[in-house]
């Protein structure tokens, strides 16, 4: 089957929105604040004898680390690609979000160890302590919550960083209703709280881990995008006109919020103009319909290509600064 083909030799121009700047200035600004949270904790939670205070700041923890990951794909989106890197250095945000996933398994043994052993020996609390230091962390938290809720939306990167926040909004709650309960309740097994609030945290810290782990591994080896189907993608690039049919489709991410997809398009087509066409067509359904901003799409002839076609197609690759809408980035 004769077949038209189209290549790209520059390096792929990856998108970067006018405001990606300031939302990197908004990530920044949080894993400030949330990392003042996460050291105030943990020294509260060691001068009160609160394992709900430590474990609580071993989520914090995570959340810095999620804040962080998010800034660092926002900058390097912005950094160019490279003769050495020529997808950039987008897949270092994942390598690092492995990394804080199992920094956070070794965290959440060591809190239900610690909770295993207070259940045994329940150790007295200091309540009024523990109560100021989480109603803090409450406030501060409510603060980059507001902070980020207006650049949440529309951007997955920053909706994840928003998560992990309001997550620990959630845990600081329940360290104040622990402390109040404790503080309040005349009875000796009060204490018992602190620890069975401990194992809660330490379960939401492990699914996080295992969430954020799992994902990584995924996208390390280049596991099709969660939520995408490659039956989907055939049959939206089939409804196009003049395909008939695709092959050779690969779908894959560079990392959490940076989708890539390759695939061979069969269509009709008499001339080089209808080509193009076909090409922007596919190209705009894998952008809308899926989000990929990374497209190569090679075009070929259901029927013997006209030779006009051909001998356009010998002339374009003859030509470098004319390569642009075989492989579309």
């Amino acid at each position: 089957m004769p077949a038209s083909h189209a290549h790209e030799h520059e390096q792929p121009r990856l998108p970067v929105s006018a405001g990606d700047v300031a939302k990197g200035s908004q990530l920044i600004w949080a894993a400030g604040l949330t990392a003042f949270i996460m050291v105030a904790e943990a020294v509260g939670g060691w001068l009160t004898h609160s394992l709900a205070l430590l474990s609580d700041a071993a989520h914090v923890f995570s959340d810095v680390a999620a804040l962080v990951l998010a800034g660092v794909a926002l900058r390097l989106a912005l950094r160019p690609p490279t003769d050495r890197h020529t997808y950039g250095l987008h897949r270092s945000e994942i390598f690092a979000a492995l990394l804080n996933a199992l920094a956070l398994l070794i965290i959440c043994g060591l809190i239900f160890w610690e909770a295993y052993r207070r259940l045994l020996a329940p150790p007295e609390v200091k309540t009024g302590l523990m109560l100021v230091i989480a109603a803090v962390g409450l406030l501060v938290n409510l603060v980059v919550v507001l902070r980020l809720r207006g650049h949440a939306h529309g951007d997955l990167n920053l909706r994840s960083a928003y998560l992990h926040v309001f997550g620990d909004l959630l845990a600081s709650v329940a360290v104040i209703v622990a402390a109040l309960f404790m503080a309040l309740t005349p009875f000796s097994w009060r204490y018992l709280a602190d620890p069975v609030l401990s194992a809660l945290i330490g379960l939401l810290i492990l699914s996080s881990a295992l969430r954020v782990g799992g994902e990584s591994l995924h996208i390390l080896m280049e596991g099709v995008p969660r939520g995408v189907h490659l039956e989907d993608i055939i049959a939206a690039v089939t409804a196009v006109p003049a395909v008939r049919s695709v092959h050779s489709l690969h779908a894959w991410s560079l990392c959490s919020n940076l989708r890539a997809v390759s695939l061979h398009v069969v269509a009709d087509y008499s001339s080089e103009a209808e080509r193009r066409g076909v090409l922007r067509e596919v190209e705009g359904v894998l952008r809308t319909r899926f989000g990929f901003a990374l497209t190569t799409i090679e075009t070929e002839c259901d029927e013997v290509c006209p030779a006009e076609v051909i001998a356009s197609r010998v002339r374009h690759l003859d030509t470098p600064e004319d390569n642009s809408l075989g492989h579309q980035h």
